[in-house]
Formats: C-alpha cells, sequence, structure tokens
C-alpha cells in the first residue's frame, strides 16, 4: 500500500519553511482507496511569490488547522504505507521535521517518482512534475496545489509499476541493492505468476536441467530477491536463468525438508550447501550361533531395525568403544577389532574373556542388554502437522522408531489413529544429517502432540 503526497509550503529556505496545505491519497497499486486533504496554517506569513505560484494566501489558511491538529490523522493515514512523492525528499523531510517538533519520530519507507522516472522512462530533457505530465499526457487539475498535483503523481505512479519490467520499485525498496535486473532469459510472465506461499521453486537454465533450487514462505518475494542480489555467484546464476518452476508446500517445515531432499537428488550447480549426501549408519545388534549377542553397524538401508543410528561412520564407532570401555564389552564382538582369536582388551583387563572362552555367553549377554538400553533406543513414533497446500488438507511429516520417513498430505476429513498409518499416504524420502537437523531445530521449538 502506498500514500502519495504532496505538499506546499511557505518557501522561506528549508529549514525555515512551514507547510500551507497537504494532500495525501491511499493508493493500492490501481486505484485511490482514501484520501486526507487539507489547508494547515503555518503559523507565519506567506510570502507573495509563494502566493502567485500557489494561490494560496494568508486569508485562506488564518482558519485553517495548524500542524499538530491534523498530526494524528497524518499519522494514521500513512501508517504501514510506503510514502511515495515527486522529489520525495522534500516532502518526507519537511513533514518529518514537523513530528519533530512535536516530539514524535516519523518513519516511512520512501519512494521518490522522479528517481523511478528516470530508470523507468529514460531520456525526457526534465523530469519536473510538469514537464513529465506533459510528456505522458497527464492532466494536473490544479497545478501546484497539493490535491492536484498529488492525483498527477498518483497517475505517473501507476504507469510507472505498468511499466516495471525491471524490478526497478522492488529494487529501491530494497536498502542493500541499487537496482534489480531481470534476466534476461526470463519471461516476466513467470515471475508475475509465481504464488506468494510457501514452497520450494526451481531455477532452470536453457536446457532445462535445474541450476538452483530454493525454499521459500513467500515464493514470489524471495525469487525476485536473487535479481538484486549483486553477489557474483548470484548475478551468474540469474543469468543463465531461463525458467522458474515450483511446488507449494503449505508450511515452512516441509518446505525445508523438500527443499534438502531435491537439493541431494539434483546436485543443482548453484547449491553448494546439502550437496553431498552422508549416508547413514544403523547400530544393529544379532545373535550368533553360541547365543553370544554382538554389537555391529552398516549402511542404514541395510538395517531393518537400528538400536540408533548416526551420520558417520567415525561416529558410531566413537560411541561403540564408549560403551565397550563402560559395559567391558568385548571389541571382537561388537565388530571394532576383526580377524583376531580373541581381542587385545582380554589381555589388559578390559574383556572378561568373551572371545577367550572365559566367560559364558549369559553373563556377557546382560551387559550387552544393559549397554543397549544406556543409549536409549530410539523406538519414538511422531506425526508432525501442518497446514496443507489448501484449506481442506493437512500436511505431515512422519516419524517412525526415531527414522524420518518423508512427507505428505491428507485430507483434513480422514482420521488416521497410528502413525503407522501415514506410511500409506508418505512421500517416501531418505533420511540424512540435514533432515535430522531440521527436525531437531523444529521440535525443538514447536510442542508436537
Amino acid at each position: 500500500m502506498y500514500s502519495v503526497v504532496d505538499i506546499e509550503t511557505t518557501g522561506n529556505g528549508y529549514k525555515g519553511q512551514k507547510i500551507t496545505e497537504i494532500s495525501v491519497l491511499v493508493f493500492d497499486g490501481k486505484k485511490i482507496i482514501n484520501e486526507f486533504t487539507s489547508l494547515v496554517n503555518p503559523e507565519q506569513n506567506i510570502p507573495a511569490f509563494i502566493t502567485n505560484l500557489t494561490g494560496i494566501t494568508d486569508a485562506m489558511v488564518r482558519s485553517a488547522p495548524k500542524f499538530y491538529e491534523i498530526a494524528k490523522k497524518v499519522e494514521e493515514i500513512t501508517k504501514d504505507t510506503i510514502f511515495v512523492a515527486h522529489n520525495v525528499n522534500f516532502d518526507y523531510n519537511i513533514i518529518r521535521d514537523e513530528f519533530k517538533s512535536l516530539g514524535f519520530d516519523f518513519k516511512r519507507k520512501k519512494l521518490c517518482t522522479v528517481r523511478l522516472s528516470r530508470k523507468i522512462i529514460p531520456g525526457l530533457s526534465s523530469y519536473s512534475l510538469g514537464n513529465i505530465c506533459t510528456a505522458e499526457g497527464i492532466e494536473i487539475a490544479a497545478r501546484h496545489r497539493a490535491k492536484g498535483d498529488a492525483e498527477a503523481t498518483v497517475e505517473l505512479f501507476r504507469r510507472l509499476i505498468e511499466r516495471d519490467d525491471n524490478f526497478t520499485i522492488n529494487s529501491f525498496l530494497n536498502p542493500k541493492s541499487r537496482q534489480a535486473t531481470l534476466p534476461p532469459l526470463l519471461d516476466k510472465k513467470v515471475v508475475d505468476n509465481l504464488p506468494e506461499k510457501h514452497g520450494v521453486y526451481y531455477f532452470q537454465n536453457l536446457q532445462k536441467e535445474i541450476i538452483y533450487v530454493g525454499k521459500a514462505n513467500n515464493i514470489k518475494q524471495r525469487v525476485i530477491s536473487h535479481f538484486y542480489d549483486k553477489k557474483k555467484k548470484e548475478i551468474t546464476m540469474c543469468f543463465e536463468t531461463a525458467n522458474i518452476t515450483y511446488e507449494e508446500t503449505g508450511s515452512e517445515l516441509l518446505a525445508l525438508l523438500k527443499e534438502s531432499d531435491e537439493i541431494k537428488h539434483f546436485y543443482p550447480k548453484f547449491n553448494r550447501a546439502q550437496r553431498r549426501a552422508s549416508e547413514a549408519v544403523g547400530l544393529f545388534s544379532y545373535e550368533d550361533q553360541k547365543g553370544t549377542i554382538h554389537l555391529a553397524f552398516n549402511r542404514l538401508k541395510l538395517v531393518p531395525n537400528p538400536i540408533m543410528k548416526f551420520y558417520s561412520l567415525a561416529e558410531c564407532r566413537s560411541i561403540l568403544e564408549k560403551i565397550c570401555e563402560e559395559f567391558e564389552l568385548c571389541p571382537k564382538y561388537c565388530h571394532l577389532q576383526t580377524n583376531v582369536n580373541a581381542c587385545f582388551h582380554y589381555q589388559i583387563k578390559q574383556c572378561k574373556g568373551i572371545c577367550s572362552g572365559k566367560e559364558t555367553a549369559e553373563n556377557y549377554n546382560k551387559r550387552v542388554k544393559k549397554a543397549i538400553n544406556s543409549l536409549g533406543l530410539q523406538t519414538e513414533n511422531i506425526v508432525i502437522k501442518e497446514n496443507g497446500r489448501h484449506s481442506n488438507e493437512i500436511g505431515f511429516a512422519l516419524i517412525l522408531n526415531g527414522i524420518y520417513q518423508g512427507f505428505g498430505y491428507l485430507d483434513k476429513e480422514m482420521e488416521l489413529e497410528n502413525p503407522d498409518e501415514y506410511l500409506f499416504y508418505v512421500q517416501t524420502k531418505k533420511d540424512n544429517r540435514d533432515i535430522q537437523r531440521i527436525l531437531r531445530s523444529y521440535l525443538t521449538k514447536n510442542e508436537v502432540p
């Protein structure tokens, strides 16, 4: 929402100027939806040359409200809007100073139709309001009166919005950027049709290869932000972008999960983070023919019911070494020492001799079971319910036995009692370190019933 503003003043130098008339037109980008116009008593005489220019006389403003009497109205009508004016700093600074004299701060985002016109309508000999309106065929009903000039500025601004193919307005509102440029290979209609919803978006090159995957709470806004990022990587990526597709997810969590999975699936050239898919390791137990329980590890997808999962072999071995020491287990039967008849730990009396026939399987197995229990079996089943892509569905992420299964969507009217039932509706995805980081962060901040 925009507040298009014009003021007339006493013109006694910048510091001495006082407002004689103000007009604020609230503009939604297509039409005026609210307005406030008033003469203002400047509490000083209006110079003759200003009266000749504006037609505003001392007699006209004598009974008009002083600024402090309309300040609340000006503050309210411009609240949560972008302050727009022709040569915006002139109008904005004088109004700000009026508020400052009353002991209040007046802060609004600003847009200048002079600067915008220079970018969007280049080549004019002058960018005064009168000259640009003449060039554009915009009628000014009352020149040098606040409402007449404000109405002309509204019409000029409307045309600037229509012609803003390079997102100049967005770039002016972004304090970190000077100018946004639409990628040369990308049709503006593609960007115009992007939704302002949660989801994942895909940048594609001319060969339709996915070169970047991102997630957003507002897809359109996030995509546009790439165009006015001046980092070398972003400029190169945008230069290669010929198309943008997207998938709505309904929530930020599901967007994060999908983004992580898609990056590992497509390996886009401009996604440096999360590209490596470290394969998870599962810790499990089994009983041999002599009845002795072994602890072992393997790739997670080869372990049907892991005791615990890890995202590096080193992490898994480190935990095994600790419980071996704490519970006096045998490194051979924990698969930490291989191709040996008896483990080295027995010689230094850290193993009680199960590998040398010096201890019974029954006694050894008791300590193994205690060690397993100390790890805290990861058997938790969790269904994280989120908003769906539309009002009639819910989204969900599924964790079974502590392992992420994927996410999916359900009709709101469906009633599932057990977490296992959600498996039928899930889009199966891989569990990995990045997914666990996303889920841990979510579960730390949110309570899940």
